[in-house]
């Protein structure tokens, strides 16, 4: 007998009181119903109701279970709601972390979209361009761009992430265009704080394999927008991404050097805790912006100032 049927049935004659209207309820005789109670209390090996011919009471047993059973019961019906012709149905906080310059830009307008999608989803967005510790600081999901460290982490991979050194028109009528990356040491770059990432330094493509160097430089910042803007204004040379500098490339606000030593394309990634059941309203956020980076008109529409519906 099946026990889900045998729960329902124990939870209809417990709240109506009777088993002719639990019966009733179901378009089954009395005695349908009273087979199941005998089948679930078998299977417990308890006494869940004392039946008489004037009522029925619930023993000890019988009222923890009841309670037990309703919610169980609750939560069925919730889960098959939010399925219910294709719907899913997402609720509670999500926390998410990004690079700033990136999470302006590609992050903080996704979400709009998709709390429209999700309207019982709250979220908070952290934007920083030090490495957070999304474990210990309780961030359900980092979207992080570049080379990741090794960790317990796990990734999804949401898009390719193209670097370049740029530098100001200025800049290199003073101090001379870079041939090598060799020759950065002897120009002025514009460097990221050592604890806000890119901890192996700019990577460029030399006799075939990929290096990493870590220039000199008189000017470092954790945030990659005040050397985006330092670097505007000719103050060195600066190793950004195509996606926050294309535009100005493309304009001739700046000039895009050693392109001929570029290194591969990374990442950007989804990174979150390893949890065998990762909560829906998780899952959901990750596919929503995979789905949106994956569009191949996304880059398009962003260096056009479109909006980005997804």
């Amino acid at each position: 007998m099946d026990r889900l049927k045998q729960i329902e049935s124990f939870v209809a004659v417990a709240t109506k009181g009777s088993l002719t209207a639990a019966a009733n309820a179901e378009g089954v005789a009395p005695a349908v119903i009273g087979r199941r109670i005998d089948a679930l209390e078998e299977r417990l090996g308890v006494k869940l109701l004392v039946r008489t011919t004037r009522r029925i009471t619930l023993t000890h047993e019988g009222s923890a279970f009841l309670e037990d059973s309703q919610r169980i019961l609750a939560e069925l019906a919730t889960a098959e709601a939010s399925v219910a012709e294709g719907g899913i149905k997402a609720s509670g906080h999500l926390r998410i972390t990004a690079p700033a310059g990136f999470g302006r830009r590609h992050v903080a307008p996704l979400v709009p979209s998709f709390l429209a999608l999700h309207p019982d989803v709250s979220l908070s967005l952290n934007l920083s361009d030090r490495l957070v510790d999304i474990v210990n600081e309780g961030f359900d999901c980092a979207v992080r761009v570049g080379d990741l460290p090794d960790s317990s982490l796990v990734s999804v991979r949401l898009a390719d992430n193209r670097r370049i050194c740029v530098a100001s028109a200025d800049y290199l009528k003073r101090h001379g265009t870079p041939k090598t990356p060799a020759d950065l040491t002897r120009h002025r770059c514009l460097l990221l704080s050592s604890d806000a990432g890119q901890p192996r330094g700019w990577a460029f493509t030399v006799d075939g394999k990929v290096v990493h160097l870590r220039p000199a430089g008189a000017l470092d910042c954790s945030d990659g927008q005040v050397l985006h803007d330092w670097c505007a204004q000719g103050l060195g040379i600066a190793w950004r991404s195509t996606w926050e500098v294309g535009d100005e490339v493309a304009d001739g606000r700046l000039v895009a050097v050693l392109e001929d030593f570029a290194a591969p394309p990374s990442g950007v990634h989804a990174v979150f805790t390893q949890r065998k059941h990762l909560p829906l309203r998780v899952r959901l956020w990750i596919d929503f912006i995979k789905q949106a980076y994956g569009d191949p008109n996304y880059w398009g529409r962003v260096a056009m100032r479109q909006p980005v519906t997804a």
